[in-house]
């Protein structure tokens, strides 16, 4: 069976090390609450081996790659429709998924923040996630409240799903080796996934602070609500890199009150 050429425009490094494959697909852990995993990017199917052999739930692959798509529908006969040839970022889980199901995957590392927006967007049904990323991409996905790297990916994750940064992955097991050091990390939804508040002005709270980082929440929430009408709430006179989720949930309250 010919190899798939792995592509710079659709920032493929294919992972060829098998241990990690195996570690990576081992690190789903919520199978008895879904049926189906969806598979993001699976190139030649390094992945896609372990997960296939899993009894415990039916395994569906995405690939925008036609390359890919057309060396997988050679190998995995069997998949019938569940091998997909189109845009992750494009695709409407309702019509392939009934109820919840969990996402993995070698993650394209010049889409990575629009996919984790595309599970947030999805939350309801998106469970779990287990997924190779930048390292960068990773460490921002878990940082704590203080840290240079806490953001607003960092705050909108944490909102809905435990994160876990899971281990380090060097850039000599993937062809081509990317210029950077990657990770693994897992995503595991909140038992309830809606928030305490209006989640619309949590957002927008979360977005305007983040968006002028180095100001005050005083100054930088003001475009929300008018300033005679902020209380002299401690949480204001912090920037948003200080604020832990049930931070913003507290002072997204205490706005919708004001307002």
């Amino acid at each position: 069976m010919s190899i798939v050429r792995a592509k710079k425009h659709l920032g493929q490094h294919f992972l060829t090390d098998k241990n990690i494959a195996e570690k990576i697909v081992n690190s789903l852990k919520l199978q008895e609450k879904y049926k189906q995993v969806l598979e993001v990017g699976p190139g030649m199917g390094i992945l896609s081996d372990f997960l296939i052999k899993n009894p415990d739930y039916e395994t569906y692959l995405i690939d925008i790659d036609t390359e890919s798509y057309q060396f997988l529908q050679k190998k995995y006969p069997q998949l019938g429709t569940r091998l997909i040839n189109a845009d992750f970022l494009e695709m409407d889980f309702a019509t392939v998924f009934t109820g919840p199901f969990a996402i993995i995957g070698n993650f394209p590392y010049n889409i990575s923040s629009q996919i984790l927006f595309k599970v947030l967007d999805n939350r309801q049904q998106v469970i779990e996630v287990v997924g190779m990323f930048q390292k960068e991409v990773a460490e921002r996905c878990s940082a704590k409240p203080g840290s240079k790297t806490y953001g607003i990916l960092s705050v909108f994750l944490q909102a809905y799903y435990k994160v876990e940064y899971l281990f380090t992955v060097k850039a000599g097991v993937f062809n081509p080796p990317p210029k950077v050091l990657s990770a693994v990390i897992r995503l595991t939804r909140n038992e309830t996934p809606q928030l305490q508040c209006d989640e619309k002005l949590f957002w927008q709270v979360v977005k305007a602070g983040f968006n002028q980082r180095r100001k005050t929440l005083r100054n930088a929430i003001s475009s929300l609500i008018p300033k005679e009408k902020i209380t002299d709430d401690p949480l204001l006179d912090l920037r948003a890199e200080r604020l832990s989720v049930a931070d913003f949930v507290t002072l997204t309250n205490k706005i919708s009150q004001e307002r």
